[in-house]
C-alpha cells in the first residue's frame, strides 16, 4: 500500500476543509465539492502564470483588441438568443423589457433618463421601450417632487408579478451565458468587465456626436495597458 500518497491525500483533505470552511455553498463537503475546490485551485495557480492565448487569425497578424471586440460581439448574440428563449410565451417582447423591470425592482424609482443610461440606450430606443411597458401596466410613472418637469418610472405590482413569474427562465438562461466557467473564472472575468465599463461608461454618458467620437476619445486617451 502506498502510504505516502495515502498521507498526500489526507494533508490535501485538511487543507480543503481548512480553506473551505467559509464557503459551504460554494464548496460543499462532498466528493463534488472537493473536485471543484481542486479544479480552482489548478486554475488559480495556471493564471498566475498565463501563457498568452490563441485567438483566431493570430498567426495572420489579427491584434487581441480586434478579437476581444468580435468576442463580445459574439457573446452579446449569444446571450440574445438564450434571452429571447426565456421570454417566450410571456408578455416581453425583447430581453431589455425584462431588464428595465429587474433595474426598476432594485434599484427603485428614477427618471426616464436615468433608468435609459442604466440600460446604456440612447433616448429614442430607451423612450420606446418605457412607452411600451407603459401601454402593458408593466410600469407607472409619476412627477417628481423635485423637479415637476421630470417623470418618475417605478415597478407595478402587475409588472412585479409578470416578472417574477419569468425569473426562472430568466436565471436558467443567465447561468447557461456563464457557461462552463469556474467559479474563479467567473470573479476574474467580472473584475475584467468592470474595468471594461467603468471606461466607457464616462465616454457614453457625454452624448459625444458619432461624428466626433472616435477622434475625441483618441485625443483624450493613450490605451496603454495598466
Amino acid at each position: 500500500m502506498n502510504y505516502t500518497l495515502i498521507k498526500d491525500y489526507i494533508d490535501l483533505l485538511q487543507e480543503f476543509e481548512n480553506e473551505t470552511a467559509a464557503y459551504p455553498e460554494l464548496y460543499p463537503g462532498t466528493v463534488q465539492g472537493f473536485k471543484a475546490w481542486i479544479s480552482d485551485k489548478e486554475n488559480t495557480e495556471q493564471n498566475n502564470n498565463p501563457e498568452e492565448p490563441y485567438w483566431e487569425g493570430k498567426e495572420n497578424g489579427r491584434t487581441a483588441e480586434s478579437a476581444i471586440s468580435t468576442l463580445l460581439v459574439h457573446l452579446n448574440r449569444y446571450a440574445k438568443t438564450y434571452s429571447k428563449s426565456a421570454i417566450l410565451d410571456s408578455e416581453f417582447s425583447t430581453q431589455e423589457d425584462f431588464i428595465y423591470l429587474i433595474n426598476l425592482k432594485a434599484f427603485g424609482e428614477m427618471t426616464k433618463m436615468a433608468l435609459i443610461k442604466k440600460n446604456i440606450h440612447e433616448k429614442p430606443v430607451g423612450m420606446l421601450i418605457i412607452t411600451r411597458l407603459l401601454r402593458q401596466g408593466l410600469i407607472e410613472q409619476t412627477d417628481s417632487d423635485l423637479d415637476k418637469r421630470s417623470k418618475l418610472i417605478r415597478i407595478t405590482e402587475r409588472g412585479l408579478k409578470i416578472l417574477e413569474n419569468q425569473m426562472k427562465k430568466i436565471r436558467q438562461a443567465t447561468n447557461i451565458v456563464a457557461g462552463n466557467l469556474t467559479h474563479t473564472e467567473k470573479m476574474e472575468l467580472i473584475r475584467i468587465l468592470n474595468k471594461l465599463d467603468r471606461f466607457h461608461y464616462p465616454i457614453f454618458s457625454r452624448n459625444i456626436n458619432s461624428e466626433q467620437l472616435i477622434n475625441t476619445v483618441y485625443d483624450e486617451y493613450t490605451f496603454k495597458i495598466s
